[in-house]
């Protein structure tokens, strides 16, 4: 049985990681932290976890909690998260760190767009970025995982398998997001209160949020060139999901059976993606609280462009449910272990 801590457990994120381990009959949450929480039980604060009435959450006491767990999950704020990922990987635990800290290979940019100097590059160094789809043999050898975030995921997988079969031309891509409001985490403020939010739909963080280097990082990588993209985020009334729009110019003649029988064949060995038939797109009630990314293509022969359409829930493929899709993969578990009965009824 494996050992599990997660460090940060009373956020949306941390919760989901609960309700998720609940079905994975190879793992025992031993130890769960909170600052705010501290002492609380968990049953207290989520009623429907009742698995862990047991538990209760502490401070995060590295130096005590290291000693009660063989894989850390680190549900910390982004800057946060360094320290603390930095302590458990060179005291040899495996660690799956759900910030930002550890995903931009390149220190230079994650200091730009978070604003904060990285203090552990050596141990930046080592980090595998998290997505199982492209990076599953790198995954398995790994020590400390970088969770993608939950836009990145969507956009990835929309684009992977058109960009390296050279269907769309890299430049001009445009990824259009709607994200439901739990992908901003669980804290009090204005524009995230319910009269704000409640019949509202809004676009933010027009050309500087935070995720586009890490969706430039891992394009890049497939396309083997330097690619830029234009991202732009909206925050819907809904509680969670994300459906990701993209556009990209086809650069050859191409329609939109033979895109769909290209995508098919990338992902026929993937369990969490779900390529849709001819004419179908995914909503996002239907992925809401499971591990699958739905994706659904269209070639709009009129303007030359391939759109993509990819559907995933924000704290589970986004978050929390590839997190223990990683651990399995590093630690040889089965896959789809504790993963394939957690989906939420719309």
């Amino acid at each position: 049985m494996l050992r599990v801590a997660i460090c940060g457990a009373s956020g949306y994120v941390g919760v989901e990681l609960l309700r998720i381990l609940s079905y994975h009959p190879q793992v025992k949450v031993t130890v769960i932290t909170s600052e705010r929480s501290a002492e609380k039980r968990v049953v207290d604060l989520f009623p429907h976890l009742r698995k862990y009435a047991h538990l209760n959450y502490e401070a995060l006491h590295k130096e005590i909690i290291i000693q009660k767990a063989d894989l850390f999950f680190m549900a910390l704020p982004h800057t946060v998260s360094q320290e603390a990922v930095d302590f458990f990987f060179k005291n040899g635990k495996k660690v799956v760190d759900l910030s930002a800290d550890y995903r931009i290979a390149d220190h230079s940019i994650y200091e730009e767009w978070y604003e904060a100097p990285h203090n552990y590059r050596e141990t930046l160094k080592k980090a595998v970025y998290g997505l199982p789809e492209i990076h599953r043999g790198r995954i398995k050898k790994a020590d400390l995982v970088a969770n993608p975030g939950c836009y990145p995921t969507g956009a990835i997988l929309g684009l992977y398998p058109a960009i390296k079969e050279g269907i769309i031309d890299v430049e001009g891509i445009i990824v259009d997001s709607k994200s439901g409001t739990s992908g901003a985490g669980r804290r009090a403020e204005v524009a995230l209160s319910y009269c704000e939010v409640n019949e509202g739909f809004k676009a933010y963080g027009i050309a500087v949020h935070r995720h586009v280097p890490e969706i430039e990082q891992e394009i890049t990588r497939i396309a083997k060139k330097e690619v830029k993209v234009n991202f732009t985020p909206h925050l819907v009334p809904m509680d969670r999901g994300i459906i990701s729009t993209i556009y990209g110019k086809i650069s050859k003649e191409i329609d939109t059976r033979d895109v769909i029988a290209i995508y098919k064949d990338s992902y026929k060995k993937e369990p969490f993606v779900n390529v849709l038939e001819e004419n179908n797109f995914p909503n996002a009630k239907g992925i809401r609280g499971s591990n699958y990314c739905a994706i659904g293509l269209c070639v709009n022969k009129r303007t030359d462009t391939l759109i993509m359409v990819s559907a995933i829930d924000n704290l589970v493929k986004g978050a929390s449910g590839q997190a223990v899709q990683n651990m399995n993969v590093m630690m040889g578990f089965k896959e789809t272990t504790g993963l394939e009965q957690i989906a939420l009824f719309p």
